[in-house]
């Protein structure tokens, strides 16, 4: 059996894709890979590459989509960058725009915050923390 190798897209509802690809390819500087147009069968959808292989489809909706926070009362998904510095970068961004976003909370393994995107949805953005290593036992 072949090996997996991560998340290769996450879908998203909004009544308003302009907006939501607005704030995900400007705000936090995703790339828009494609966007289809609405048939009599099928909704418009939008594909946004959030780094490496991972994508968010975008699928525009008449209902609004559910804002609420997951189990552990977090956003039930997250994007990520590559340091802390880069992390308060987005985070200043996300605040000069004038949209929500918590404080930076250490985690064990990384950094976090929670943003909302315009539908309100809860987006967390991570940096993974450098891992350390515990010094050798030394021989008493």
């Amino acid at each position: 059996m072949p090996d997996l190798l991560g998340i290769n897209h996450l879908t998203l509802s909004t009544t308003d894709l302009d907006r939501l690809m607005t704030y995900y390819t400007e705000l936090l500087g995703a790339t828009l890979a494609f966007e289809r147009a609405a048939t009599p069968s099928d909704p418009r959808i939008a594909v946004i590459d959030v780094g490496g292989d991972d994508h968010l489809m975008i699928v525009e909706t008449a209902t609004a989509p559910t804002t609420d926070l997951d189990p552990l009362n977090r956003a039930g998904w997250g994007l990520r960058v590559g340091t802390y510095a880069q992390l308060c970068e987005v985070r200043e961004h996300i605040l000069g725009a004038g949209w929500p976003v918590g404080q930076i909370e250490t985690l064990p393994t990384q950094w976090t915050m929670t943003a909302r995107d315009p539908d309100g949805r809860p987006v967390d953005v991570r940096a993974h923390r450098p891992r350390t290593t515990s010094p050798p036992a030394t021989a008493g």
